[in-house]
C-alpha cells in the first residue's frame, strides 16, 4: 500500500493539505497516496462518526459508507457526525452530507444495505482496505472473514461503557479476529451500549485511533497496531497494550483453513437475523414462548390482577423510569432474593427491551418458579404502547 498512484493535486488540495504537505513523512507523495486510496466504512454511527469526520478530512479520495439505520435521538450523545435535525434520517445520507460538506473532493459511495453473506464479498473487494465501526458479533465475523478471504487490512474498534480497544487484523500476516476470539460468546452474555450504556465521548477516542492507523496502513509510514491489542480505560485514563499473535489453528487464516467462504454469522453467534441493524441487533417482532405483550400486562394492573411485575434493571436505570407498582431486583441479585419471591405467584418480568428479563426468567423458572412470563419489549414498549409520559433512554 505504499506505491505512489499516478493521481494529483489541484491548488485548492495543496492548500486544503498544506499542514500534511509540510510533513516529511507525508508531503506530496503521501498525499497522494491518500487521495487514490478507497477505504470502506462499515457502520457511521458512534465510531463510524468520527471516522467519517476524520477520514473525509485527511483526504481519503474514496470513501464507501455501509449501514441501513436511521438517526435516532439516543444516537446524538455519541454520534457526532449526526445532528438533532437528522434525527429520522438514514444514517449513511446524513453522514455523508456532513462528510462532503467538510472536503467536496470526495468521492462517497453509499452502500444502503445490510452487509450480510451475499454481498460482503461484492462489496469489500472493491476497497483497499476495511475499517469496522460495527458494535455487533455477527458483523464483526463477518467483516473479519471477508478481509481474510480478499485478502484486505481490518481496522478494528469496540467500545463499552468507559472502555475500548483497536487493533488491525489481517494484515502482513498478522492475527485475524478469529484468532483473538475463536468463538462468539453465548447470546446475551455480552450487553449491547443499549443495555449497558456508553460514556458519549469513548467512540471518539477510539474511532480516531481507528481513523490514524488507517491512514497509517495507506501512508506505510509508522508502527501500526498488528499483533498488538490496544486498550483504553477512560475512568482511569490508561492505555495498555497486549499482544497478539496469530493462531496457527485459526479455522480461516491459519495452517489448516476450513472455511473458505462466508457462512451464516447470525446462525454462528446465535443471534436472531431479521431486524438486525448495522448496529445494535434488535429483537425479533414475533411474540416468543413465555412472553407477554405490554398491552395485556396493562390490562391485569388495571383489573388488579394477582401477580408480581419484576424490574430487573438496575437501581439507576429505573430512577430514569419506573412502573408503578413494579419490584426492583436488578438481574445480578436474582438468584440471591429468591426468597423474596412466592415460587407459586404469578410472575411479570421486565427490563429496558427484554433481553436481562429473558435470562431472569430463565434463572426464575430453573429454581422452580413455573408461572414466569418475559414483558416484551420491556419498558421502551410500555412507553410506546401504554404510557408514552414514562421517559425513553
Amino acid at each position: 500500500m505504499t506505491t505512489a498512484p499516478p493521481v494529483t493535486l489541484t491548488q485548492d488540495e495543496i492548500l486544503r493539505y498544506s499542514r500534511h504537505l509540510i510533513l516529511p513523512e507525508v508531503g506530496i507523495e503521501g498525499q497522494q497516496k491518500l487521495k487514490a486510496a478507497k477505504v470502506l466504512l462499515v457502520g457511521t454511527g458512534g465510531l463510524g462518526a468520527p471516522l467519517g469526520l476524520y477520514l473525509a478530512a485527511a483526504g481519503i479520495g474514496k470513501i464507501g459508507l455501509v449501514d441501513f439505520d436511521v438517526v435516532d435521538f439516543t444516537n446524538l450523545q455519541r454520534q457526532v457526525i449526526h445532528f438533532t435535525k437528522d434525527v429520522g434520517r438514514n444514517k449513511i445520507d446524513s453522514a455523508s452530507e456532513k462528510m462532503l460538506a467538510l472536503n467536496p473532493h470526495l468521492e462517497i459511495v453509499k452502500h444502503n444495505v445490510a452487509l450480510n453473506s451475499e454481498n460482503a464479498l461484492d462489496i469489500v473487494k472493491d476497497y483497499d482496505l476495511v475499517v469496522d465501526g460495527t458494535d455487533n458479533f455477527p458483523t464483526r465475523y463477518l467483516v473479519n472473514d471477508a478481509c481474510v478471504l480478499l485478502n484486505k487490512p481490518n481496522v478494528y474498534g469496540s467500545i463499552f461503557r468507559f472502555e475500548g480497544q483497536a487493533t488491525v487484523f489481517a494484515y502482513e500476516g498478522g492475527p485475524c479476529y478469529r484468532c483473538l476470539y475463536p468463538e462468539p460468546p453465548p447470546p446475551g452474555l455480552v450487553p449491547s451500549c443499549a443495555e449497558g450504556g456508553v460514556l458519549g465521548i469513548l467512540p471518539g477516542t477510539i474511532g480516531l485511533i481507528q481513523a490514524t492507523e488507517a491512514v497509517k496502513l495507506i501512508l506505510g509510514i509508522g508502527e501500526s497496531l498488528v499483533g498488538r491489542l490496544l486498550l483504553y480505560d477512560a475512568l482511569g485514563m490508561r492505555f495498555r497494550e497486549l499482544k497478539l499473535r496469530k493462531n496457527p489453528e485459526c479455522p480461516i487464516c491459519g495452517e489448516h483453513r476450513t472455511i473458505t467462504k462466508l457462512i451464516d454469522y447470525y446462525q454462528f453467534c446465535g443471534v436472531p437475523q431479521e431486524g438486525v441493524s448495522q448496529e445494535t441487533p434488535k429483537q425479533e417482532t414475533k411474540l416468543a414462548e413465555g412472553e407477554i405483550e405490554v398491552t395485556e400486562v396493562k390490562k391485569m394492573l388495571d383489573r388488579g390482577d394477582n401477580f408480581v411485575l419484576v424490574d430487573v434493571r438496575e437501581p439507576h436505570e429505573y430512577q430514569i423510569a419506573s412502573i408503578p407498582g413494579s419490584k426492583l431486583i436488578p438481574l445480578g441479585e436474582v438468584g440471591k432474593r429468591l426468597d423474596e419471591l412466592d415460587p407459586n405467584a404469578d410472575i411479570v418480568v421486565h427490563c429496558k427491551s427484554g433481553m436481562r428479563s429473558a435470562k431472569a426468567c430463565g434463572i426464575l423458572k430453573a429454581n422452580g418458579f413455573q408461572h414466569v412470563r418475559n414483558m416484551k419489549g420491556g419498558i421502551l414498549a410500555w412507553s410506546d404502547q401504554v404510557d408514552p409520559s414514562v421517559p425513553k433512554y
